[in-house]
């Protein structure tokens, strides 16, 4: 069998959070504070500075799904490496939306030139990616997420997966907990032009050993 790549979407492959936060001021006239590291917390109505509910919140962000994510763009590199990658595994995307969602999750991604198999889910990540090596049983398997607490779920469920911790939305990526300094993730790279040898490496197996003692 093939290795299998399993990736995260948003901050990974196609840019998310900064387009949500311009629709957001543009749209509902909310302020959204990418210094703050709560998510719910840094939504503010503009003026009063009142901060929105953990349902406002939510709602906002299910409506980006359903109706902007044509204002989503790709991550500088991204395309490139996973048609590279391509040449050496099978690559699949696990996403966090609601199962009604990833037809359009697929149609996007095509629409940037990346025809792959979209697996939605919610909730911690462990779970959903044992099903998917379940189904692949490949002969080794590389995950990518840009959030710490999905390194630790694969960790817990499936130890022999080699994780990369990867965000690329600068905004972002320095004040959200690492998961490899955290030990859930074998490295933390935040660039696809540094990422992409590493995960080739892996992938072809000339760094099996060397992955096991980072």
């Amino acid at each position: 069998m093939k290795p299998l790549l399993i990736t995260d979407c948003d901050e990974v492959l196609l840019y998310m959070i900064g387009h949500f936060k311009t629709w957001l001021a543009e749209a509902h006239g909310v302020v959204f504070d990418l210094d703050r590291s709560d998510f719910y917390q840094a939504m503010r109505r503009e003026g009063s500075g009142e901060a929105l509910t953990m349902e406002q919140s939510w709602a906002l962000l299910g409506a980006f799904f359903d109706s902007e994510m044509h204002r989503q763009t790709p991550v500088e590199g991204a395309v490139a490496a996973i048609g590279a990658i391509r040449e050496h595994a099978d690559v699949v995307v696990l996403t966090n939306l609601m199962d009604h969602r990833r037809d359009a999750r697929a149609e996007q991604l095509r629409g940037f030139g990346l025809d792959l198999r979209v697996f939605t889910n919610q909730g911690p990540k462990g779970p959903a990616l044992k099903a998917i090596l379940d189904e692949y049983a490949p002969s080794r398997a590389l995950f990518i997420d840009d959030l710490a607490q999905h390194h630790d779920s694969v960790a817990t469920v499936a130890p022999a997966v080699t994780r990369l911790h990867l965000c690329a939305e600068p905004r972002l990526a320095t004040i959200i907990p690492c998961a490899h300094e955290a030990g859930h993730a074998h490295a933390r790279i935040d660039t696809w032009q540094q990422a992409l040898p590493w995960l080739l490496d892996r992938l072809t197996g000339e760094q099996e050993d060397k992955t096991r003692d980072e």
